[in-house]
């Protein structure tokens, strides 16, 4: 991919100006954008990046990207903040073979010293 690519995430604007700049250090402003960015980072097989955003005491460090899907297009439904934590309800569509199949997910979020952090999320 390069930095004048389509983001992942779908929002229209080039990877550079989206979730690559989360990618490379910036911190993410709302939980839609590191929603968005943990989305980019599935799709380009960045597991340093997942793991990051990952909360403290939630990450697994057994974690891998060995069975990751196709990624092929993400949708927000819903995603709200208050104080220092955060729900994004999202689907994220990928295809495997050449079948098309949905995750849908209400994702929680926590915001620590400034930073939002995934915490868990609720499959539909």
């Amino acid at each position: 991919m390069t930095i004048q690519d389509p983001c992942p995430c779908g929002s229209e604007l080039e990877y550079e100006d989206c979730c690559g700049q989360y990618h490379n250090g910036a911190v993410a402003p709302t939980v839609e954008a590191l929603m968005r960015s943990r989305y980019s980072a599935f799709a380009l097989d960045d597991a340093d990046y997942l793991f990051q955003t990952w909360h403290p005491k939630m990450r697994r460090h057994d974690f891998e990207l060995d069975d990751n899907p196709e990624w092929v297009q993400l949708q927000i439904i819903s995603a709200n903040e208050q104080d220092d934590h955060g729900t994004v309800h999202f689907r994220a569509f990928y295809r495997e073979g050449r079948a098309i199949d949905m995750l849908e997910e209400e994702s929680e979020f926590e915001r620590i010293d400034g930073r939002w952090y995934y915490v868990d999320g609720k499959i539909s």
